[in-house]
């Protein structure tokens, strides 16, 4: 999986730099149409994560991963044969709704194969994931200094050549068992087929969790959103506020997200083992929200002196907001995974999807309001982080406080995996 990875964001980092313009400049949308678009088919894939973790309850991880791989391929693929507005938003929702599912089913399949070291796994994966960015955002670049159709077309069909890669390489994986079916090898001498047994079609099974029943978690998801905002931040308002509020060189924004990557992969996997248990992932809120107000802090100072002390303050502000992105992934991770119930955990990660989709949408819209407010907005949006985490931080205590109440209480020989919905 963790080629997958690779050869998957490899191709997205060729793509997403070059989307934009290839709406502008190839398809000959205005800048309002591309903003409608962008926008438009970002809210349709909110509905991607739920959906997609709601199916992973029910049928096979990975085939539903190889749908939405083909599903994305064959969406972009489309956007080649259309100039038409409308079509190319249809395609573009397909691609979206595709996109945040897949990410869902990439994020529950290392829960299932990793079992106890899903922390590190998924550091390793979030650190190889980065690295494909990088790489394919390096050779966008190259291809986009041509700023010809035919390299525009180019690096489409080189992200539709990814997926593609990337389903043919899904195929061969082995399905990780589900805490919500039961699977079985069918015969020895086809191991790759699997017979799969819904345990909830068992006579008297009890019903499953409903994440949407569950208001403890629903409020999780909701800090989650605003946590996420860090992603916001790094890649839309410090290069605007680069633009229109200090003196630094517009070329410092690409630099700042290549010290993004190298520090997200340098230190994603390190840093991972102090997320190595939910009561652990929990501690770390603290230094996280520590670290956002310490980039906001150094975004305001940005803006009050000359060049080089922009240059130096926007570097700290890049670096203190890449530490609390990596210490909230370890944290939402080893969270979201710890108080999902095992019979609906697919469900419940797809829930906890709709945070990072959210901000997706909203962040943007937030983080150019504090620009437009001035530099003294940032330690507001600081400060409203802090609140988010004291929040987060009481509502997970609790619903660790319940798990461990229900386990002690539960029958000798009864499995109990997370707090019942509350």
């Amino acid at each position: 999986m963790l080629w997958i990875a690779l050869i998957n964001k490899m191709g997205t980092g060729l793509w997403m730099g070059a989307a934009a313009l290839y709406f502008t400049l190839v398809t000959g949308l205005s800048v309002a149409e591309v903003g409608l678009l962008l926008g438009v088919s970002g809210a349709v894939g909110i509905a991607g994560a739920p959906l997609a973790g709601h199916l992973a309850d029910r049928f096979p991880v990975t085939r539903i991963l190889i749908g939405a791989q083909l599903q994305q391929a064959v969406a972009l693929l489309a956007l080649l044969t259309t100039d038409n507005f409308a079509l190319l938003l249809l395609y573009s929702a397909v691609n979206s709704l595709a996109d945040r599912g897949a990410n869902v089913l990439t994020k529950l399949y290392a829960a299932r194969i990793a079992g106890p070291d899903r922390t590190r796994y998924q550091a390793v994966q979030r650190t190889v994931s980065n690295a494909g960015w990088a790489v394919g955002g390096l050779a966008g670049a190259c291809a986009l200094a041509l700023g010809t159709t035919h390299a525009y077309h180019a690096l489409l069909l080189g992200n539709v050549v990814s997926f593609l890669a990337a389903a043919a390489l899904t195929l061969r994986c082995a399905e990780p068992p589900s805490p919500s079916r039961v699977v079985t090898a069918s015969t020895a001498a086809a191991p790759e087929a699997a017979a799969v047994i819904e345990a909830a079609s068992a006579p008297g099974a009890p019903t499953a969790s409903n994440p949407w029943r569950d208001r403890s978690f629903l409020l999780f998801t909701l800090t989650e959103a605003a946590l996420f905002l860090d992603d916001a931040v790094l890649q839309v308002g410090i290069p605007l506020w680069i633009v229109h509020a200090t003196d630094a060189p517009h070329g410092l924004a690409p630099l700042l997200m290549v010290l993004n990557c190298v520090l997200v992969v340098c230190c994603q996997v390190p840093l991972s083992r102090f997320g190595s248990t939910p009561e652990r992932a929990r501690a770390l809120l603290v230094p996280l929200a520590a670290c956002f107000v310490v980039g906001c802090a150094a975004l305001t100072a940005s803006a009050f002196g000359g060049t080089g002390l922009a240059v130096a303050a926007l570097t700290v502000a890049a670096i203190a907001l890449t530490f609390a992105e990596i210490l909230h992934a370890i944290a939402s991770w080893e969270l979201s995974i710890a108080l999902a119930p095992g019979d609906a955990q697919g469900a419940y990660l797809g829930v906890h999807g709709l945070s990072s989709s959210a901000q997706r949408s909203g962040g943007p819209l937030l983080v150019t309001a504090v620009i437009a407010a001035g530099p003294l907005a940032w330690p507001v949006l600081g400060a409203g982080v802090i609140v988010t985490v004291a929040a987060q931080s009481r509502l997970v205590r609790k619903r660790l406080d319940r798990r461990v109440a229900g386990a002690s209480q539960a029958p000798a020989g009864h499995a109990v995996g997370a707090p019942p919905a509350v």
